[in-house]
C-alpha cells in the first residue's frame, strides 16, 4: 500500500498523507461529493472534479503496480529476470513500457520466428547478428543447420532472418524509438474509398493529411467513421529512406564484413512486417483514446451547463410539442412543475386552422393563468413560433415564449419512467410535459434522460461507451449535490443521483412520503426503508427541507454539524466573521476552518439555488426571418450545443447557426468552452454570412462581444 501511495503522490502532487486519507475515505464506502464537500481538511479542500480525477489515477497506479508484479513473476518463471530487468520495471511510469519489457519473453506460436527457433536456427541468426561473418563464410555456416524442416542453405538463412526481424521488433527501446518519431513527426494520410460520395458528408477530408501529434479529435473521430462506413481509407505514412539510414547508423556494427547486407534486411523486414503494423496499430488505439477523452470532457461539460441551466418560477408554463400532420401537443405545468392539463391544436400545414387554435390557447390560457411558452425546437418549430408571434400581434395575447431543444422528449415520453409518471396519458402529450419541464427545472426533467440523447454530445456514439457513461453519470452527480434536492418534491430519476442513495432508495424515499407526508426534517430519512446510517451520512447535506422545522434543514449544513452550526447561531454575529477571525472561532467551535466557512455561507443564504445567480432564460414575443438577415447583421441567440470546431446557436430560425472557434474572439482560444457555455444567452451576434437555399447562417463573436 506505501508504494501505492507514494506512486499516486507523485502523479497528482498531493501529500502522502493527504492521499492516504483520501483512499481511506473510499474505502470506507464515501461518495466523491461527500468527500469533496464535508471532508475539505481531510482533502485539502479537493474539489470533485480534482476527486474523480484522483479515482483515475489511483485505478491506473493499482493496475501499473499489478501488472509490474505479474510481469515480474512471469519473467522469473523462465529463470530470465536478471537486475537490469527488474531495474527496468521498477522505472516503468506506464502500462505501455511494461508491456514492451514483457514483449519478447511472450510465448508466440506459430510466427515465423518461432518456427525457425523450433528449428535449431537460432545460433545461426545471434552470428549473423554479431555481422562479424564475411558473406561467404556465413552461407558455408549456414549449411551446418541444413536439417530436418531445414531443406537448404537459403532456408537457413532466411529462418535466422526472420529471428534477428522479429528480435528487433519486440526490442523495446526500438519501439519506444520509433513509437515517438510516429507520434511527433508523421502524419495520417487520408484517401477516398471506393464507396466514397462524391457530395458526402467526408469529401472535404479526402486527399488530406493530418499532422498526428496535433489532429483535433472531433476529426479523427471523423475521420474514423469515413473508414468505418467505407468512405475513406487512412494509413500513417513514413520515410523509409530515414529508417533505413537510421537502422544503418544505429544498429548495424560498424566493423560488420560483408554480412551486413543481410543482417539489414533483417532489420528492414522487421520493421515493415511486424514493428511498424504494430506501432500503427498502437498509434491508432493512443490517438483514439486521447479523442474519446477529449470528446467525452466536452459532452460532460455541455452536460454540466445544460443542467446547471436556472429555472424558471414562478410562472405556469404550456409546454408545445411541434408537429405537422398530427397536430401540436400543448401540456400545461404549474409552478411546480406538476401537470394540471393537455390538448392538441393544428395551427401548422396542412390544417393550417388559426382560428381554431387560437380559440384553445386563450381558453387554457385564461383558465389557467398561463404567462410562458416554452416550445420545442423539432419538426415544424419554426410554423410554431409563428403562430404563437402572430397570436401576441393580431390577438393582444401578449405572452411570452421560448424555444427549448426537445431532444430526448419522445425517448423520455416512451421510458418506463413516464409510464409510472403519467400512466394514463399518451406518449405525445408526454413529451410536450417533458418540454415544459425542462424549462420550469432542467436539472428535474433532464436527469430522467439517457444523456446520449439529449443532443449536447460530439460523436457519442464514436467514443468508448463505458468511458462516456461513466463520465455522464460523475458529472449529473456531482452537479445534482452542488445545488441540492427537496425530498418532498423530487422524482425517483432525480433522488436517485444524491450521494448515497440510488433508485431502491430513492423509490423508498418517494413511498414513504406519500405514504406519510412530507419530510419535516432531515432526520426523519432515517425512517425510509433502507435508508441506513452510512447512506444518511453521505446524503443528508445534500437535500433540502424547504420548510423543515429548522432552518438548517433547508440548507448545505451536515447534520454532524448541527451542534456547532446552533452554538454559531446562538452566540455570533453572522456578519462579524471574516477571514481574519474564523480560525479562532473554528476552534471554539471545535470543527476544522473550511467547515465553518462553508457554514457560515450557507447560513447566510439558507435555501440558496446557485442556478439564482446565472442570467435568466430569455422569452421572445416575435420571430427571425432568414430572409431578413444579410452580411453585417447583428442577432441574439442562445447557445444549445458546443462542439471542439464551434458552437451551435439558436437565433430563431429553423437550423442553429454555426460560430466557427476562429470566429469567437480576437484572442487565439484552444476550445470553444473557453469562451461559451451551453444555454448561454448572446445578445449581440454578427452575421457572417448566409445561404438561404439550404438555411445555413455562419456567425461571429469577434468585434461584437
Amino acid at each position: 500500500m506505501n508504494s501505492l501511495i507514494e506512486l499516486i503522490s507523485l502523479k497528482t502532487g498531493l501529500t502522502s498523507k493527504t492521499v492516504a486519507n483520501i483512499l481511506k475515505l473510499l474505502e470506507e464506502g464515501s461518495t466523491i461529493p461527500f468527500i469533496a464537500r464535508y471532508r475539505k481538511e481531510m482533502t485539502g479542500g479537493a474539489t470533485d472534479e480534482q476527486l474523480r480525477e484522483f479515482e483515475n489515477i489511483y485505478a491506473y497506479s493499482k493496475k501499473l503496480l499489478d501488472r509490474k508484479e505479474e510481469v515480474a513473476r512471469l519473467i522469473g518463471e523462465r529463470s530470465e529476470l536478471n537486475e537490469e530487468l527488474k531495474n527496468r520495471l521498477k522505472k516503468a511510469a506506464t502500462l505501455q513500457e511494461i508491456e514492451d519489457i514483457y514483449r519478447p519473453f511472450k510465448e508466440k506460436k506459430n510466427t515465423r520466428a518461432s518456427i525457425a527457433i523450433a528449428a535449431g536456427l537460432e545460433p545461426l541468426a545471434d552470428i549473423l547478428e554479431r555481422g562479424q561473418s564475411e558473406l561467404d563464410e556465413f552461407k558455408k555456416r549456414a549449411d551446418a543447420f541444413v536439417k530436418g524442416s531445414i531443406l537448404s542453405r537459403e532456408d537457413a538463412i532466411k529462418g535466422s532472418q526472420d529471428i534477428i526481424a522479429e528480435r528487433y521488433s519486440d526490442e523495446a527501446r526500438e519501439r519506444e524509438y520509433w513509437r515517438r518519431q510516429l507520434l511527433e513527426y508523421s502524419s495520417f494520410e487520408i484517401k477516398a474509398a471506393k464507396g466514397m460520395k462524391e457530395e458526402g458528408l467526408y469529401a472535404k477530408l479526402a486527399g488530406k493529411t493530418e499532422k498526428i501529434a496535433s489532429i483535433p479529435s472531433h476529426r479523427y473521430l471523423a475521420m474514423m467513421r469515413g473508414v468505418s462506413e467505407k468512405e475513406l481509407s487512412v494509413k500513417i505514412t513514413i520515410d523509409m529512406e530515414r529508417v533505413e539510414n537510421t537502422i544503418k547508423n544505429y544498429k548495424i556494427p560498424k566493423n560488420a564484413k560483408s554480412s551486413r547486407t543481410l543482417l539489414l534486411e533483417s532489420y528492414l523486414d522487421g520493421f515493415k512486417r511486424l514493428l511498424f503494423p504494430s506501432l500503427e496499430r498502437e498509434i491508432h488505439a493512443m490517438i483514439k483514446e486521447r479523442s474519446d477523452v477529449q470528446a467525452i470532457h466536452t459532452f460532460g461539460k455541455n452536460l454540466s451547463q445544460l443542467l446547471s441551466s436556472p429555472p424558471v418560477t414562478k410562472r405556469t408554463i404550456l409546454g408545445v410539442d411541434p408537429a405537422y400532420r398530427t397536430g401540436c401537443k400543448l401540456a400545461v405545468v404549474d409552478e411546480n412543475g406538476t401537470y394540471l392539463d393537455h390538448a392538441v391544436i393544428y395551427p401548422t400545414p396542412p390544417q393550417s386552422d388559426y382560428t381554431k387554435s387560437v380559440t384553445v390557447v386563450k381558453e387554457l390560457i385564461r383558465r389557467y393563468g398561463i404567462n410562458a411558452v416554452a416550445i420545442g425546437n423539432g419538426t415544424a418549430s419554426r410554423e410554431t413560433q409563428e403562430f404563437f408571434a402572430q397570436l401576441n400581434r393580431d390577438e393582444g395575447v401578449n405572452i411570452a415564449y421560448t424555444v427549448v431543444s426537445e431532444a430526448g422528449a419522445s425517448v423520455y415520453s416512451a421510458s418506463k419512467i413516464a409510464q409510472d409518471e403519467y400512466p394514463q396519458l399518451d406518449v405525445t402529450i408526454r413529451g410536450a410535459i417533458s418540454i415544459a419541464q425542462r424549462l420550469r427545472d432542467p436539472m428535474a426533467a433532464l436527469v430522467k434522460i439517457d444523456p446520449k440523447s439529449l443532443g449536447i454530445g460530439q460523436y457519442q456514439h464514436d467514443v468508448d461507451q463505458k468511458m462516456l457513461e461513466k463520465k455522464l453519470e460523475n458529472v449529473t452527480e456531482d452537479l445534482v449535490n452542488r445545488i441540492g434536492v427537496d425530498p418532498n418534491s423530487a422524482s425517483v430519476s432525480l433522488l436517485s443521483y444524491v450521494a448515497g442513495v440510488g433508485t431502491k432508495v430513492a423509490r423508498s424515499i418517494v413511498e414513504h412520503r406519500e405514504k406519510n407526508g412530507s419530510f419535516k426534517a432531515k432526520n426523519e430519512l432515517l425512517k425510509v426503508k433502507g435508508l441506513g446510517a452510512k447512506a444518511y451520512e453521505q446524503c443528508a447535506g445534500f437535500f433540502r427541507i424547504r420548510e423543515g422545522k429548522s432552518v438548517l434543514d433547508n440548507t448545505g449544513v451536515h447534520p454532524e454539524s448541527y451542534q456547532a452550526a446552533d452554538m454559531l447561531i446562538n452566540n455570533y454575529d453572522l456578519s462579524n466573521i471574516t477571514k481574519e477571525n474564523l480560525p479562532q472561532i473554528a476552534q471554539q467551535l471545535g470543527v476544522g476552518e473550511a467547515t465553518l466557512a462553508d457554514i457560515v455561507t450557507e447560513l447566510r443564504k439558507p435555501g440558496f439555488d446557485p442556478r439564482e445567480s446565472l442570467p435568466p432564460i430569455v422569452f421572445r414575443s416575435d420571430l427571425t426571418d432568414i430572409k431578413e438577415l444579410q452580411e453585417g447583421s447583428i442577432v441574439s441567440g442562445v447557445v444549445r450545443n458546443i462542439a471542439d470546431f464551434g458552437a451551435f446557436v439558436d437565433i430563431g430560425l429553423k437550423n442553429d447557426g454555426l460560430i466557427h472557434i476562429s470566429q469567437m474572439s480576437e484572442k487565439r482560444i484552444s476550445h470553444p468552452l473557453e469562451v461559451l457555455s451551453v444555454n448561454q444567452q448572446l445578445s449581440r451576434i454578427r452575421v457572417i454570412e448566409v445561404d438561404s437555399t439550404k438555411g445555413k447562417v455562419a456567425l461571429s463573436l469577434k468585434e461584437v462581444l
